[in-house]
């Protein structure tokens, strides 16, 4: 297969030649016009790096461009560079079953080449693809996909040979740095609950805000416990850091003028929580699961 910048790339159905997808390209990565593509695809206007199947073929623009100076892969357009979820589940689905990348390719009946792009890179493969390596790899379509998203973590293989280890304070604070979803433990009139809630660390306390009168809110003037962990199904390993301290309400203006502009995300609970609530980090703990060999 042979293109030059214009034409378009051209998936259909070898059985019905109905027309499934098609798209620009315009990107080569070979001056003599070979695979791979980057393709702007009509549909989406989305910009993929693709590795055309026996169901794809070029229809010349007619542009008499010619073959041009390869071109670097379209970030921005066409994702962050490193694995994405899909990549990573193949990626340990194949390792587990002790299958190669060749192999997993010959079954999948795709390229090695595309199979190695897609465990190592973002992207978005067709439907037909994903049916093929979820039939080569033994799994199901749901579950390579992460379409049991809605079930709760960890309930995947655990590693071979795992290694449980503690964090030191200097990890553990970057790894609660990254803000995002965090729960915290307190006593309420019902007894002890957990909550979760959109969190920030600002001048080395955690912060969130809710509502006067939540259950979270009940936290002001004592001693909790807040968690914030990563699960990593697709590799069964992860990590969880705890910290312990009296959480305050932040009542002085300017210190609520400027938790409200560092803040990176809106409660995603929606609705008016003007509270901010701060808890000083008195104890710090943390473990991660990794494989043995991990350093």
């Amino acid at each position: 297969m042979h293109a030059h910048l214009g034409d378009r790339l051209v998936v259909e159905s070898p059985a019905t030649g109905v027309v499934r997808r098609d798209g620009e390209i315009i990107g080569l990565h070979h001056a003599d016009g070979t695979p791979p593509y980057d393709v702007r695809w009509a549909d989406t206007g989305d910009v993929t790096l693709v590795f055309p199947g026996p169901d794809a073929h070029i229809q010349q623009s007619g542009g008499g461009q010619g073959p041009a100076e390869p071109t670097e892969a379209v970030r921005g357009e066409s994702g962050p560079a490193g694995p994405g979820d899909v990549g990573r589940r193949l990626a340990e689905l194949r390792r587990r079953q002790g299958l190669g990348l060749d192999e997993t390719a010959r079954r999948a009946r795709m390229s090695p080449h595309y199979l190695d792009y897609l465990e190592t890179h973002a992207s978005d493969p067709s439907l037909g693809t994903l049916l093929r390596l979820a039939d080569a790899l033994g799994t199901t379509l749901l579950a390579l996909q992460g379409g049991d998203r809605e079930r709760p973590p960890g309930q995947g293989h655990a590693l071979l040979h795992p290694r449980l280890r503690e964090l030191g304070e200097r990890e553990c604070r970057a790894l609660l740095s990254t803000h995002g979803v965090g729960r915290i433990s307190l006593n309420t009139a019902h007894g002890p609950a957990v909550f979760p809630v959109n969190y920030d660390v600002v001048d080395g306390a955690v912060v969130f805000r809710t509502a006067p009168g939540s259950a979270p809110a009940d936290a002001v003037g004592s001693e909790v416990a807040f968690e914030v962990d990563h699960v990593d199904d697709a590799m069964s390993q992860g990590w969880s850091v705890l910290v312990t301290g009296r959480a305050r309400a932040v009542s002085d203006a300017a210190a609520v003028r400027r938790l409200d502009e560092r803040a990176h995300t809106v409660p995603w609970a929606g609705g008016g929580r003007p509270l901010w609530v701060s808890i000083g980090i008195d104890r710090l703990t943390g473990r991660r699961i990794a494989p043995a060999d991990d350093t």
